[in-house]
């Protein structure tokens, strides 16, 4: 009986040895995976705020560059404009001087261009074969470049100004007075002869001419 006693004694001992050691095991196990589930929040949360940290960063250098950058731009643009506003306007400038430095220039060299036609025209004429068509040829030339002659003298008119109009008035008048006595003196070499007409229009025709060029070259702008 003493023996069946000290059995049980023993084997009670071997059970509550046994049910200590699995309640330890049992809360080292928990233990380790509180600290593992612990440690994996760690570094989520770690790299989570990690994460946020780069995305602020991130959105505020963006925040922060995107005025600067709107600004810069937006003066590029202002002063491009403002070049290209002030090239447009220089360019204006320049192509209205030239333009009127072309017309007034072209002015004088149609003048000029027209007289050449003219002379070379009369170079050209067939010549009268009789004394009456020589005078009639002579007749129409003079014609020809006095009426030119008057064009020119009113292109100068419009150019003119009052006091220098009046000196060119005072200027043509005596040109004429000198032109005819020049054909008259012309034609006295040939007095009482049938060349003595032919030789005094012919003389007004060809200083005619030479005046149409004298006041283009010398008045005209």
């Amino acid at each position: 009986m003493k023996n069946n006693r000290n059995f049980l004694m023993v084997m009670l001992t071997v059970v509550l040895v046994i049910l200590a050691a699995c309640g330890n095991s049992s809360d080292e196990s928990n233990a380790k995976l509180s600290n593992q589930s612990s440690n994996n929040s760690s570094t989520q949360n770690a790299n989570g705020d990690s994460s946020n940290n780069d995305l602020t960063n991130s959105d505020n250098n963006t925040i922060e560059n995107s005025p600067d950058t709107d600004d810069t731009q937006s003066n590029d643009q202002e002063y491009i404009s403002n070049n290209t506003s002030s090239n447009s306007n220089d360019g204006e400038s320049l192509e209205s001087s030239n333009s009127d430095s072309e017309v007034t220039e072209s002015e004088k060299e149609e003048y000029l261009k027209k007289l050449n036609k003219m002379e070379e025209s009369d170079r050209h004429a067939e010549a009268g074969t009789t004394m009456l068509e020589l005078e009639e040829q002579e007749s129409e030339r003079y014609k020809k470049w006095d009426l030119e002659l008057n064009e020119i003298y009113g292109v100068l008119k419009e150019q003119f100004s009052k006091e220098q109009m009046d000196k060119l008035r005072e200027e043509q008048r005596n040109w004429i007075k000198q032109r005819d006595e020049a054909a008259k003196e012309a034609s006295l070499k040939y007095k009482g002869g049938s060349h003595e007409s032919l030789e005094y229009v012919a003389t007004q025709a060809t200083l005619t001419r030479e005046r149409c060029y004298a006041l283009v070259a010398k008045y005209m702008k």
